[in-house]
């Protein structure tokens, strides 16, 4: 409905011959222009002193700041999308399968295990079947690393010898899959699968990996949600944690530290820099925190995939010390000459040798007490290890070490022997 406005009052009106309407007229018009002239000139000159000044300067700066974030961020998240495009492929599900029957404990009675099920029956068991009762018991992740399906994921994902394996690809193929290598010093494993063709993923180094660099997970998450896609960036470096499970627990140094969220059953998957390498494999989490995940770096998965390619199994090198890493703290505690190395120390029962004897530190001539300054003239300390050092090099190789021992320094080679 249209809405009829009140005609207003007509204004006065000027007689057209009068020659003070013609005066007003030209002094209006004069005006208007004038208006018009300089309130361009003042326009432009305000625009001008405005932003040349430091409050101009910022407000430009913060508007291109808004452009540049937007590309940035757009860029970003192409970057992510295009990696995951990549990768995803290669990323596999490994699921775990095992007879129940053969499992202490559990029989024929799914109840069997439940507390309240024990509860109202007195705890009793029942008496196994000889008929096998195959199940999925978990599920991890892979990727694969050669096109004829080899396979690198966590050695606790398939460590389980009494178990099988089965493997999910992402175009939901199934797969029996065949254990054929785990790291007696690490948390990796190689599995093969029969394909030909398959799509894989490069190793980065890892040894570049920086502080706030941002990563893409892919995984099994939970052992449901095959191939979820986490994102984050890497917290930390060379971290030492001690990860454990049901099958035991490990020490494991020099990992990566991640805030893409890790979850039950993306062990074994890749963390990917946005190139679509492999950064590191997922290895644990800690449940104390939140988002503080771990990685075991591509530079040790390389090493493990070069050794088991070149003995057919994995082999790591081996010195023969039990020591402990220096710090300025321990130094001052203990008055020791030196505030790094690796002080050579026995452990606290008989047999827990410093220098294991027939090793190839017993060889050298190491003793209890040494202090291990430098590997190859690399340092050992707080974020270099023994441990760390040597895993560098292979059973057979020759390190030099410069050693600390009775008031002296001096030079010692070494070489290396197979870990058994």
């Amino acid at each position: 409905m249209d809405i009829l406005e009140p005609n207003p009052p007509h204004p006065l009106q000027i007689p057209p011959n009068d020659s003070s309407g013609r005066l007003f007229k030209k002094v209006a018009a004069i005006s208007v222009i004038c208006g018009l002239v300089f309130g361009s000139l003042g326009g432009a000159l305000g625009y001008y002193y405005f932003f040349n000044s430091p409050l101009g300067r910022d407000f430009l700066k913060a508007q291109a700041g808004g452009a540049a974030g937007q590309k940035i961020t757009v860029t970003e998240d192409s970057a992510i999308i295009d990696a995951v495009k990549t990768a995803g492929p290669a990323v596999v599900s490994i699921v775990i399968s095992k007879d129940l029957n053969k499992i202490p404990g559990y029989g024929t009675n799914p109840f069997s295990q439940d507390p309240f099920f024990n509860f109202f029956y007195g705890g009793q068991q029942q008496p196994q079947s000889s008929t096998p009762n195959v199940q999925e018991i978990g599920a991890g992740s892979g990727f694969f690393v050669s096109a004829d399906g080899l396979i690198l994921t966590n050695k606790h994902v398939v460590s389980d010898n009494a178990a099988s394996y089965t493997v999910l690809t992402q175009d939901g193929k199934k797969y029996d899959a065949k254990v054929l290598a785990q790291d007696p010093g690490n948390d990796l494993a190689i599995v093969k699968i029969d394909i030909h063709n398959a799509p894989f993923l490069a190793l980065a180094d890892s040894g570049k990996a920086q502080i706030g660099q941002r990563v893409v997970a892919i995984g099994n998450s939970l052992g449901q949600y095959q191939n979820t896609v986490t994102s984050g960036i890497i917290s930390g470096i060379g971290r030492r944690i001690t990860a454990g499970s049901d099958m035991g627990s490990e020490e494991l140094s020099g990992v990566i530290q991640t805030d893409a969220a890790i979850n039950p059953g993306n062990s074994g998957g890749p963390l990917l820099n946005l190139a679509a390498q492999v950064i590191g494999i997922n290895t644990a989490i800690d449940q104390q925190g939140q988002l503080v995940g771990f990685a075991i770096p591509a530079n040790d998965a390389a090493r493990a995939l070069a050794s088991f390619q070149k003995n057919g199994k994995i082999v790591h090198s081996f010195l023969g010390v039990r020591y402990s890493i220096i710090t300025p703290a321990i130094a001052q505690d203990k008055k020791l000459p030196f505030d790094y190395g690796a002080l050579i120390v026995r452990g606290q029962t008989t047999t827990d040798f410093a220098v294991q004897p027939g090793s190839p530190a017993d060889k050298a001539g190491l003793m209890e007490n040494d202090i291990i300054l430098e590997v190859n003239g690399q340092k050992v300390d707080e974020n270099n290890s023994l441990a760390d050092l040597l895993k560098n090099y292979q059973p057979g190789d020759s390190v030099s070490l410069k050693v600390y021992s009775k008031a002296q320094e001096k030079t010692v080679n070494v070489t290396l022997a197979e870990s058994k």
